[in-house]
């Protein structure tokens, strides 16, 4: 009967644990929902008391610095320029030789495997 008795103790534990967390998380919401109804209220309010726009004098337009515009034939002989550049670049350039190292993980279980292989051999054949 002391397995019947941990059973239960287990099961209680169990529903008390998950009846615990998902008040939490309840709460959590509730507080959440609470906070986004309340921010909302405000924004509403300022926009209620916010002045209309055109009671508002309207902002004196700022001096926009204008950069030059680069002529479309200027731009395409420097960009024909670039792509020259980069292309010759790039014939010059060789993929260098590498080795892959094989990782150690993979050769000691390699090793691992043939040494098994090799005891369950002996094993079977009646050397062990």
């Amino acid at each position: 009967m002391t397995t019947m008795a941990e059973f239960m103790e287990g099961l209680n534990l169990t529903v008390l644990g998950v009846t615990i967390v998902f008040t939490v998380l309840a709460i959590l919401a509730v507080v959440l929902y609470a906070v986004g109804w309340a921010e909302r209220r405000l924004v509403e309010k300022e926009a209620k008391t916010a002045p209309s726009p055109a009671s508002t004098p309207a902002p004196a337009p700022e001096a926009k610095e204008e950069k030059p515009a680069i002529p479309p034939r200027d731009l395409a002989v420097i960009t024909a320029a670039v792509l020259a550049y980069t292309a010759e670049k790039a014939s010059q350039l060789r993929p260098l030789p590498f080795k892959r190292k094989i990782s150690d993980s993979w050769r000691l279980y390699g090793l691992q495997t043939q040494m098994e292989d090799v005891e369950d051999f002996n094993y079977e054949i009646g050397k062990w």
